[in-house]
């Protein structure tokens, strides 16, 4: 039959789907039809079928009978959400349904996964774009036998090659909905029958590489023969490690060709084992060994091959230290480190397309390495965290890179932090929100815990009045200048709204609040002394607006004293503290480096941004606290408990013990109230304890953060390639 001059038969139907060719001008097209979807793709002479391919520096998609090119504007999603760990895989179609809308509002034209997901979402993908005249595409890795590569530090090892071939090929048969894979403790199963690979961009295969893992694998096969397949190849300069990657995205072509398909490949990839030389790194193991990308080819893959790096603006530290990037400036005429460090990647990697498969910040109260340009790990508010990554997008679109994907889409509770790490209970930290650990807060998209927006820190008590009743305690308090008290919790924080007996005075009283745990503490505070001791004080007065930690209960000190000069021997109550950088002497540098920390416990008036920072706030005689678990010493408040006393010098992490629950000490320092401190020490045993159930299931707001806004406002001002 006729169409507009050209010739086309329906050659199969399964199911929802129509398969046609079109001949025009001797370009075989391929179109898929999904109800009213149409799905282009470019027939080869042997047959197998292209959607996207690179030429160039550029990646190309086929549209409208002709290759176009494409900038990849993307996020990273993960596999969890709050209250599971990534191998429970508790998203649903509805939630990928839901996040796929408000990825593609975002301007955003791409998402990648790091390794097979359930069939769900697969099913809500291919759903989700039957309707889109712009589908969103994925890009698919596959996770490396991590655990296999770190026992044997070979990855050309027999059990190593076998376990990630087998790995590679359920992800080929999952992605072409062609799989019944079984279920397995941690890993995606289930029935998968819908094809994606239609909106397939790119396989993207592996992990970041551990450097001594891969000079291990190099120096064990030093007289392996090169390899050459007959889709890869690498040249006679790849390392042995090279040669191996060079055969498992040969593997994955050999699969993707007997489905018809061919997809552009890569593998991942970063700054410690870049290419690049960077003689200001103090670490060794930084600058050890490298993965070269530009010493693997594709020899007979005609949708191509690309350079892939995972590059944060803070790490390696070379990036704080190096004096090479002195003449590169920002658009705001500042010396760039992260832009001059781009530009050199993106120069070594000059003919080849090169993305940036993972970029951003955290918006958190803990940080946990320095910066520059304030470009931190962590420690910021929401709108800054969105501004840094606006800025990184730029640099990377303005550099000439071929895409963009932004680490991450969501909030991940279960993600852990070197510095918060020693005393957190690993196994639980899933089933608790806590702000001082960075890497549960880098979504666009916010996990709040479930009275973030119930309780409004505006010094107000209507809020509170609308909790369910058995949500709230109300404490009797006989405290000098604190009449009534109530207290609440959530995931992530303990509220407290406090009835003061005047009206609270900013510029002549000062609140402090005492928090006892566990038997020890600091019995005595600004003169005031107590029955019992106290682990953390909250004051908030005209001076100080800040959550301290009794000395004697300092995590800070007990982990890190070694490291630290000039401190004092004797206190009370010291600021709360984390540490960004360890002192270290570099013998590669020949330098000695400082012992870097920051506080993270101050208290911020009003109602907060929601980076997870202590917030207060006065109306009146009305004072509401909020404070998150982890400043108040606990290790795992879903199970209660606390970090302990136990004597624990020289240890890389704090012992935690239960405890039945924390008694609040409020008091007013004030004219009306500084008399009856002195009269007797504060009785803390007399005072009721507020307790808690312990969980075990979590409750959370999913809601997009202020960095969402602005990334969507960058991603929709840049263009796809071709399109300016």
């Amino acid at each position: 039959m006729e169409h507009n001059g050209l010739e086309g038969w329906i050659i199969r139907r399964k199911g929802k789907w129509l398969a046609l060719w079109l001949l025009s001008l001797g370009v075989l097209t391929f179109i898929l039809f999904d109800g009213f979807k149409v799905i282009e793709s470019q027939e080869l002479e042997d047959g197998t079928k292209l959607k996207f391919r690179t030429s160039g520096e550029q990646l190309q998609v086929y549209k409208e009978d002709s290759w176009s090119p494409m900038f990849i504007k993307g996020v990273n999603i993960g596999a969890t959400l709050p209250g599971h760990y990534p191998g429970e895989l508790p998203v649903t179609k509805e939630d990928y349904l839901s996040w796929f809308r408000m990825i593609q509002d975002m301007g955003a034209n791409t998402v990648r996964v790091y390794t097979i997901l359930d069939p769900v979402f697969y099913e809500a993908l291919v759903e989700f774009n039957e309707n889109q005249e712009d589908p969103l595409y994925f890009m698919q890795g596959v996770w490396s036998p991590v655990n296999l590569l770190a026992e044997h530090n070979n990855a050309w090892q027999e059990d190593v090659v076998h376990e990630f071939k087998a790995e590679l090929h359920r992800a080929v048969d999952a992605v072409y909905g062609d799989a019944e894979i079984p279920e397995e403790p941690g890993k995606a199963s289930g029935s998968y029958t819908v094809n994606a690979a239609p909106y397939l961009i790119a396989w993207h295969i592996g992990t970041e590489w551990d450097p001594e893992m891969v000079n291990e694998t190099n120096e064990k096969n030093v007289d392996r023969e090169r390899f050459e397949g007959e889709y890869f190849q690498v040249d006679e300069t790849a390392s042995p490690f090279e040669g191996w990657l060079a055969e498992m995205l040969e593997y994955t072509a050999e699969l993707e060709e007997e489905k018809g398909w061919k997809h552009p490949m890569t593998f991942t990839n970063w700054i410690t084992t870049d290419p690049l030389t960077h003689p200001d790194e103090p670490s060794i193991l930084e600058d050890y060994v490298s993965v070269d990308a530009t010493h693997v080819e594709a020899k007979d893959w005609d949708a191509g091959y690309f350079a892939s790096y995972h590059v944060y603006p803070y790490y390696p530290d070379f990036l704080r230290f190096t004096d090479t990037y002195q003449d590169v400036h920002n658009a705001d005429g500042k010396e760039d480190t992260y832009l001059g460090y781009l530009k050199d990647l993106k120069q070594y990697h000059k003919g080849m397309p090169i993305i940036i498969s993972e970029y951003g910040v955290a918006s958190s109260t803990g940080n946990a390495h320095e910066g520059p340009l304030g470009r931190d790990q962590g420690g910021h508010t929401e709108e800054e965290q969105g501004t840094i990554d606006a800025q990184l997008t730029n640099q990377i679109y303005d550099s000439g890179y071929a895409g963009a994907i932004t680490f991450s889409w969501q909030d991940e509770w279960f993600k852990e932090t070197w510095n918060s790490l020693p005393y957190e209970q690993s196994n639980r930290t899933a089933y608790w929100y806590n702000p001082l650990s960075n890497e549960m807060s880098y979504g666009l998209i916010g996990m709040y815990p479930s009275k973030t927006e119930e309780i409004d820190i505006d010094g107000k008590a209507s809020d509170w009045d609308d909790l369910q009743r058995e949500e709230v305690e109300s404490l009797q308090v006989e405290t000098p200048g604190v009449t009534e008290m109530d207290v609440t919790h959530d995931e992530g924080f303990v509220y407290l709204k406090l009835t003061l007996s005047q009206p609270y005075n900013r510029k002549t009283d000062t609140l402090n609040v005492g928090f006892h745990t566990l038997e020890g503490g600091t019995s005595s505070f600004d003169s005031v002394e107590f029955n019992e001791g106290l682990e953390t004080m909250a004051i908030v007065g005209s001076d100080e607006q800040e959550v301290k930690v009794a000395c004697s209960y300092d995590f800070h000190t007990r982990l890190y004293e070694d490291q630290m000069e000039g401190e004092e021997s004797s206190c009370a109550f010291v600021p709360w503290k984390l540490p960004t950088s360890l002192k270290q002497h570099s013998s590669k540098t020949e330098q000695a480096y400082p012992f870097q920390d920051v506080g993270v416990g101050e208290l911020v008036e009003g109602r907060m941004s929601q980076n997870g920072e202590s917030a207060w706030a006065a109306s009146g005689d009305t004072i509401e606290l909020k404070i998150p678990w982890a400043l108040l010493g606990f290790s795992d408040p879903s199970q209660r408990m606390a970090v302990s006393y136990e004597d624990d010098s020289n240890a890389s992490e704090l012992s935690s013990e239960a405890v039945e629950g924390i008694t609040v000490v409020p008091w007013v320092m004030g004219e009306e109230t500084n008399g009856l401190l002195n009269e007797r020490p504060l009785s803390v045993s007399e005072l009721p304890m507020y307790e808690w159930e312990r969980w075990d299931e979590v409750q959370f707001i999913e809601k997009p953060k202020e960095s969402y806004s602005i990334m969507k406002d960058v991603f929709q001002r840049i263009p796809e390639k071709g399109e300016e």
